[in-house]
């Protein structure tokens, strides 16, 4: 996460809203800045955020991180995309391969 000053000024001159600037999926953690709820998601991206459950704010990451094998990661689990700017963005889920035509 940036730090006050100039790199933090910097980084949201470029638009840069989360650590991560890759363009695969990684393993987030965030924390609601409006009712303090921490979660965690293997469906993080580079500058999306993901709306808090309980209050519906949307929450960028303060951490990101390569996703492996120790993130243990529920891949059977449904992933709410109405909660997932990354889904919203691209009108599908955001774990559907890019499709090609």
């Amino acid at each position: 996460m940036p730090t006050q000053g100039s790199n933090s000024k910097k980084s949201s001159e470029e638009g840069n809203r989360t650590p991560y600037q890759g363009k695969n999926r990684c393993f987030g953690e965030y924390k609601c800045p409006t009712c303090k709820r921490v979660w965690q998601s293997g469906n993080s991206w580079a500058n999306a955020g993901q709306k808090c459950e309980k209050c519906t704010v949307n929450v960028y990451p303060y951490k990101q991180k390569k996703l492996d094998t120790d993130n243990k990661i529920d891949t059977n689990k449904e992933h709410p995309q109405h909660l997932c700017e990354k889904c919203r963005m691209l009108g599908r889920s955001c774990r559907e391969p890019k499709r090609r035509w």
